[in-house]
């Protein structure tokens, strides 16, 4: 299977290009800018080695449709969809922050209390509490956006403190945050599914917050299957998931968690192909269709041919 490791196109009026982690970035003019999703997989703030098949794609083609799902709530920054792998959009200032949230006490929230600690980001957290167990209530534990290396923690209160957003946005962020994730929750729990925790990013234009980047995606959200989850927490048992902790947890497994002197295990094509049928398989749970993979023979002509179309008519 082919996958889309990198990119290197120049369209018409291309004014700046930016490679994230698993994203190539395409300014247009200063004004729109065109944001590919690769096949790229990044892990602890690392780009693993190998991409992984339809990965992009099925990122790109979750966010388009619960961004569609939540304009509703908050306007966000997409202006077209014209390829599998691609979307088109507004540019915004972006917060500095990352506006995560937690219904369940799972991933780095549940390192954080099983190493001891009892507040993270600010928010206390009562005892007792055992991985994947629900949270009394919703909490927001937001986190600095590092241009380079490991995102932090950080406090509502420091952000205010240093003046990283001001109390009027903070607070609107904040008012998003929460109405987006019962929204996602909702939308999860028709599928079958508990939308254990996610992040959301948002970047204001012309005095207007908009929501950015992709939301409710294995990437940026943890997913749990509703049936069986009560029995499973009662047994002490690992909860049946998809979001992309699999992948954490096979690097750990393996020895690696992004720390310097730590080398990524191998990737055998069959690790990778595991991968890739995981993130179908969330596709295709939560959005309730079949998948369609995109044609992969020739993915960067494919790509091009479809933005430079779209270009032509925004």
């Amino acid at each position: 299977m082919k996958a889309l490791k990198e990119t290197h196109f120049n369209f018409p009026n291309q004014s700046n290009f930016y490679k994230g982690k698993v994203r190539d970035v395409y300014t247009i003019a200063d004004q729109s800018m065109v944001m590919v999703v690769s096949d790229r997989i990044s892990a602890f703030d690392v780009v693993l080695p190998e991409a992984i098949p339809f990965k992009g794609q099925v990122l790109n083609q979750i966010a388009a449709k619960f961004l569609a799902a939540t304009q509703d709530i908050v306007p966000n920054w997409v202006l077209s969809v014209p390829d599998p792998m691609v979307t088109i959009g507004r540019i915004c200032e972006p917060f500095k922050v990352e506006m995560v949230i937690r219904g369940y006490l799972a991933g780095h929230a549940w390192r954080e209390y099983s190493a001891g600690k009892r507040s993270v980001c600010g928010v206390t957290l009562p005892e007792g509490l055992k991985e994947n167990d629900k949270l009394p209530q919703p909490i927001i534990t937001p986190t600095t956006k590092a241009s380079v290396g490991h995102d932090e923690d950080i406090s509502k209160e420091d952000i205010l403190a240093k003046g990283i957003v001001s109390i009027t946005d903070y607070e609107k962020l904040e008012e998003y945050t929460y109405a987006l994730y019962q929204r996602g929750t909702e939308i999860a729990a028709k599928s079958g599914l508990i939308l254990v925790d996610t992040k959301y990013e948002f970047g204001a234009a012309d005095g207007v917050i908009y929501l950015i980047d992709e939301i409710h995606t294995p990437d940026s959200s943890r997913y749990f299957y509703a049936k069986g989850y009560q029995e499973r927490q009662d047994n002490n048992e690992p909860q049946k998931q998809l979001s992309k902790e699999f992948v954490r947890k096979w690097l750990i497994e393996n020895g690696f968690q992004g720390k310097d002197g730590q080398v990524v295990p191998e990737m055998t094509p069959e690790i990778v192909n595991s991968i890739s049928e995981r993130y179908i398989e969330l596709y295709e749970k939560i959005v309730g269709e079949t998948f369609i993979k995109a044609d992969a023979d020739a993915i960067s002509s494919r790509i091009e041919t479809n933005v430079l179309k779209a270009l032509g008519t925004l």
